[in-house]
């Protein structure tokens, strides 16, 4: 089983930092309505929370600009 790090830091209400092994992120956001994650790679997702066992969740990443 490979060991893994993760912790999330509350900076405001309704702000959090994330940090990873690998990567950083900010989501912000209040549980009523959408989350908004930024990524240090790059990604970006939005979530929502709806009701019963429901979920939302769009996610788009960065394209890399190789080769241009």
């Amino acid at each position: 089983m490979p060991l893994t790090f993760r912790k999330s830091f509350r900076i405001f209400p309704g702000v959090r930092l994330n940090i990873n092994r690998k990567s950083w992120s900010v989501t912000y956001g209040f549980d009523s309505g959408p989350k908004h994650t930024r990524s240090s790679t790059g990604r970006r997702t939005t979530s929502m929370d709806l009701p019963g066992p429901f979920g939302w969740r769009k996610t788009t990443t960065r394209r890399s600009r190789r080769g241009e």
